[in-house]
């Protein structure tokens, strides 16, 4: 299989650059942190009720993920539609996101109710590009166009939160009627960057169409998925490959929902660190997204994944034991924070397009949207599982202690891929490219 031209590449991975806004500006940096301490601002409590509230509304969302992404992924390669899927997420993404602005202090359903919607139509968007990677180049060099999204993404969310930053100030009670804006602004910066991925990224495939409408093709949905889930001991890499992406993730969306939380509440940096920790984290993840992403073309997208499991352990440890280190080296704790963010960093863009390299890797084309919504599937279950752990954890223990669970989750995914064969899994994938008659009308 020939590569794609790289405007088609390229145009894939500005998906990457643009939602990679709504990431950092609503669920990591600046609403997220707005929510807890401002929105429900229970200060006399550590703020251990908003936590637990933004915890709860994360994990509704992708539930919702999880109900939808794999029969959505199913009827896409029935269809032929996954460009159409993709618009419809991308719009009422854009749409729930700007009428965050609307969200003023005490009004905390309604904050919960847009980014329950918002987050599960960026969320499940992720699946839905991520399910045109098999077809954008031959299976070894995946890992490196993933990466090259992955990078970009990270790119994207530098220059989107650099400027919001700028423009809007700092999150405090005080700076509500600015930073307010942050949802109007993450969902203009979303809608214009986009824009070349629905120019540029090609729909393959061919088309089947019932005469039923809407019931038949959920149906068709519904029949694949379970063909596919009875089918999965035929695809035993790839089946623990998800178990073992179901832990990193759970691990991976704690950091993402609360590394900012973390070091407003139990590091208490300055917002002047606190910039620098959102610059520093962007850079390394790029440099760690693209540079793993070359190298797991040339070692193995599984010794690529182990390596960053094992790196994440090591940056858990760091964050837990941040307080300390700040106490034996001649370093604010806050300076301390910035360093261990770099290494955090590397983390953050390497594992997950590992990961979602490898699934590419492991699935056979022609079913790429439905097992990509298990993909999916596996990612936003794990988030449900860890943001609601940590939730109630951190109301029983505080947030410092409770950040020990991520380093849990790490482990257990990384043991769990030491029975992945990349070898074996790339066969039955190669093995089984010819769609199943037996599943189709």
């Amino acid at each position: 299989m020939k590569r794609a031209s790289f405007k088609e590449i390229f145009g894939w991975a500005m998906f990457d650059f643009a939602n990679q806004a709504y990431t950092l500006l609503i669920i990591t940096v600046i609403f997220g942190d707005l929510f807890t301490r401002v929105i429900v601002g229970d200060s006399e409590t550590d703020y251990r009720l908003g936590n637990l509230l933004w915890s709860v509304a994360l994990a509704v969302s992708y539930l919702m993920v999880v109900l939808v992404g794999p029969v959505a992924g199913a009827i896409m390669d029935f269809s032929a539609a996954r460009k159409r899927f993709l618009f419809a997420s991308y719009v009422l993404t854009v749409v729930t996101t700007g009428l965050l602005y609307f969200v003023a202090p005490g009004y905390i359903w309604l904050g919960m109710l847009l980014i329950i919607c918002s987050n599960f139509a960026y969320a499940i968007g992720e699946s839905f590009i991520a399910s045109f990677l098999p077809e954008l180049g031959p299976r070894e060099q995946l890992g490196w166009i993933s990466g090259f999204g992955w990078a970009l993404g990270y790119v994207g969310g530098l220059v989107a939160t650099a400027f919001a930053l700028v423009m809007l100030g700092e999150v405090s009670e005080e700076n509500f009627d600015r930073i307010r804006w942050v949802g109007p602004f993450a969902a203009v910066f979303f809608l214009l960057a986009a824009i070349p991925t629905f120019l540029w990224l090609r729909e393959r495939g061919r088309a089947r169409r019932l005469k039923g409408g809407v019931r038949s093709y959920l149906g068709i949905g519904f029949r694949r998925v379970r063909a596919t889930i009875k089918d999965l001991r035929h695809y035993r890499d790839l089946a623990t490959l998800l178990v073992s992406i179901f832990f990193a993730m759970a691990g991976i969306y704690i950091i993402i929902s609360f590394t900012f939380i973390y070091g407003a509440q139990v590091i208490q940096w300055d917002e002047q660190v606190r910039i620098w920790m959102f610059v520093t984290v962007q850079l390394t993840a790029a440099a760690g997204a693209l540079g793993f992403g070359f190298l797991q073309d040339r070692i193995g997208a599984r010794t690529t994944y182990l390596a960053t499991l094992v790196l994440w352990i090591v940056a858990v440890t760091l964050i837990f034991s941040t307080p300390w280190l700040g106490r034996v080296v001649p370093m604010e704790a806050q300076h301390v924070f910035l360093i261990v963010g770099s290494v955090a960093g590397l983390c953050l863009g390497s594992t997950q397009s590992a990961g979602r390299a490898l699934v590419g890797v492991l699935a056979p084309r022609l079913r790429a949207a439905e097992f990509f919504g298990f993909w999916g599937l596996a990612s936003k279950l794990a988030a449900i599982v860890g943001l609601l752990g940590l939730g109630l954890l951190q109301v029983a223990v505080g947030l410092h202690a409770s950040i020990l669970f991520c380093a849990l989750l790490f482990a257990l995914a990384l043991v769990v891929a030491l029975g992945l064969n990349e070898a074996r899994g790339r066969r039955v994938a190669e093995e089984r490219e010819a769609p199943r008659s037996s599943i189709l009308p």
